[in-house]
């Protein structure tokens, strides 16, 4: 920022006291409605907190409009109620729920001014926003969004018994154990999705009082209206597989299940090679990053394309998965060492990626720029954990200035499929990749066809060779003919020659038939 516009840079206690003598004249309040004080009357250090917060919210990366429409005026009507030190300012739960609240009470205030529905939802929103700027300034644990674990949505339990739910509920709860917090939500709800496709099938379809009215031929025909209406054969296994798993479940629960219902073999799916970039794609999309580096003008835009760029460069060069980058800490990434752990990967496994000396400085130019957050983890935005749709809503727009397709997921097939080809031994991808299966990492050995054309080239190089060696000498020493060597080629032009030779030559009956020759002879 220059030095004139740090001059006309407005202090957060002279934003919020005009916006608030503002309000006061477009919104005149009824007799007896709470109304904020100016700063003026504040305690000092509840000013100096308002600048603190301006500050973290912009560190943060928040919208300059949104911090002077909404999150400042919102944290300014709590203080300007409150009148108290901030450090005696409730900030529980209860508080922000409460209309006589700590927090509350700024919430009906813009009720009782006649806001909108949407304005007073971005009212609590921001309430929400300081509540948490408060916890951190005292120490206090930030609360993530926690759903209920067990619920399930009604598009999913509808036509389901309850016995049943019950116990999906606790298989539920028995495979939740190894999933990331970062992504409950997501696993949760493509849990109830999958693992009840099968059964609301069935139940709206068939009479079904026990497990042992399911027939084999119900999941047949299950399947062949899943085909029908144009699934692909791995998304109807997905639920096939889903509604075996349940049904072992309840096997293990002393539950009557058919066995025939679990000899259901899956739809073969098309052996499909990983998809991944060439040489050339990875440079047009790392180019483009690094441009748009040197390119950004402003502070907060700096820090978002330094988190682009240094996103880029874990998922290319350390293989990630994108829920690991999600979950990666401070305390994860060893600059000195040049190495991060992978902490709970696929399988529960922690591994140890290494880095280049480029994966290094990208991570570190974007930690000089982070600013403080709510959590230790490497990567936040607006002060938040990281989010996966984040990372591939960046990577589609820079799939779409250079024209390249890339995705998360296809930049880790790169990193497997370019160690392939550099000639790294499988064992040490599989390592790096976090596979706990040598079949996993082995896809890769023939992903490119690079590798094998290379194979290929040397194989019959040797073959040449060995092929010239076993021809007669004295064909060899013959001068090149027509500009060309006599090696393999010329010695095939004399057995052509000498084949044209034998088919001039005049045949006797001996020649043609040596064996009857022979027989006359004995006789």
């Amino acid at each position: 920022m220059s030095d004139t516009s740090e001059k006309k840079r407005t202090t957060a206690a002279e934003r919020y006291d005009r916006a608030l003598r503002r309000s006061l004249a477009l919104y005149p309040l009824s007799a007896g409605c709470p109304v904020p004080m100016p700063t003026a009357e504040w305690p000092e250090e509840n000013v100096a907190l308002l600048e603190r917060y301006r500050d973290w919210l912009e560190a943060g990366g928040a919208a300059q409009a949104v911090i002077d429409h909404h999150r400042l005026p919102m944290a300014g009507h709590v203080l300007g109620l409150a009148l108290k030190p901030h450090d005696q300012l409730d900030v529980s739960e209860k508080s922000l729920e409460a209309v006589n609240g700590d927090l509350g009470q700024a919430l009906a205030y813009i009720v009782a001014r006649g806001k909108s529905d949407s304005w007073v939802r971005n009212g609590r929103f921001s309430l929400v926003w300081f509540r948490r700027f408060l916890r951190l300034e005292r120490g206090l644990p930030v609360e993530q969004r926690v759903m209920d674990s067990y619920d399930c949505p009604a598009r999913y339990s509808e036509g389901l018994p309850a016995w049943l739910m019950v116990q999906m509920k606790q298989y539920l709860h028995i495979r939740q154990v190894n999933w990331r917090p970062s992504r409950l939500h997501v696993a949760t709800n493509q849990f109830w999705a999958s693992y009840t496709r099968l059964w609301r099938w069935l139940f709206a379809r068939r009479t079904i009082n026990e497990l042992t009215d399911i027939k084999r031929q119900d999941v047949f025909d299950f399947m062949d209206e899943m085909l029908t209406e144009g699934y692909a054969p791995n998304t109807v296994n997905q639920h096939l597989y889903a509604f075996q798993a349940m049904l072992r479940f309840l096997q293990g629960r002393s539950c009557q299940v058919p066995l025939a219902l679990l000899n259901v073999s899956g739809l073969k799916e098309p052996d499909s090679l990983p998809r991944f970039l060439t040489d050339e794609q990875v440079g047009l999309v790392r180019n483009d990053l690094e441009e748009r580096v040197k390119i950004v003008r402003t502070q907060a835009r700096r820090r978002d394309v330094l988190l682009d760029r240094a996103a880029f460069y874990l998922l290319w060069q350390g293989g990630l998965r994108l829920g690991e980058l999600e979950e990666l800490t401070l305390q994860d990434l060893n600059m000195a060492q040049k190495q991060l752990i992978v902490r709970r990967g696929k399988g529960m496994q922690d591994r140890t990626v290494y880095l280049t000396e480029t994966a290094v400085a990208a991570p570190e130019d974007y930690l000089a720029v982070r600013g403080p957050g709510n959590s230790d983890h490497l990567f936040l935005y607006r002060t938040r954990p990281l989010c996966k749709d984040l990372v591939r809503d960046r990577l589609k727009a820079a799939s779409d200035r250079t024209g390249v397709k890339v995705t998360p997921h296809m930049l880790r097939h790169t990193f497997a499929t370019q160690l392939v080809n550099a000639g790294c031994r499988v064992t040490t991808i599989q390592s790096l990749l976090g596979h706990k299966r040598l079949n996993s990492t082995m896809i890769y050995a023939r992903v490119h066809d690079q590798t094998v054309a290379r194979d290929y080239f040397e194989a019959m190089a040797v073959i040449e060779k060995r092929l010239a060696a076993n021809l007669p000498q004295e064909i060899d020493q013959q001068p090149p003919t027509n500009g060309h060597h006599p090696g393999v080629n010329g010695n095939a032009m004399k057995l052509l020659r000498l084949v044209a030779a034998l088919e001039d030559e005049s045949l006797t009956e001996s020649k043609v038939n040596p064996i009857v020759k022979t027989t006359k002879r004995q006789s």
